[in-house]
């Protein structure tokens, strides 16, 4: 039987095909769609609804605006590690 990670590590590989289709990328736009109806909780409770673009930048910057699988762990990663800094100093 999985495991919990297991579980968050076979959601996460299958959320990103769900919004790159074919191309095996996101657009800006993909991010947005992806950030919006699976990241919900987080998106609501940014104080600065602006707080992403910065980070979809940086994505952006090696790809010509294409955000590889690779790169979408990278956006992964650094939520989950915001979002453990903040129930952490809770």
């Amino acid at each position: 039987m999985p495991s919990q990670l297991e579980h968050a590590m076979e959601n996460t590989m299958f959320t990103f095909p769900k919004f790159a289709g074919d191309k095996n990328y996101l657009t800006k736009e993909d991010l947005q769609q992806l950030m919006e109806k699976e990241v919900p909780g987080y998106m609501e409770n940014q104080k600065d609804p602006m707080a992403i673009n910065p980070i979809v930048k940086n994505l952006e910057e090696c790809r010509d605006g294409k955000v590889s699988f690779e790169g979408y762990l990278s956006l992964i990663t650094g939520l989950t590690n915001g979002c453990n800094k903040y129930y952490a100093t809770r």
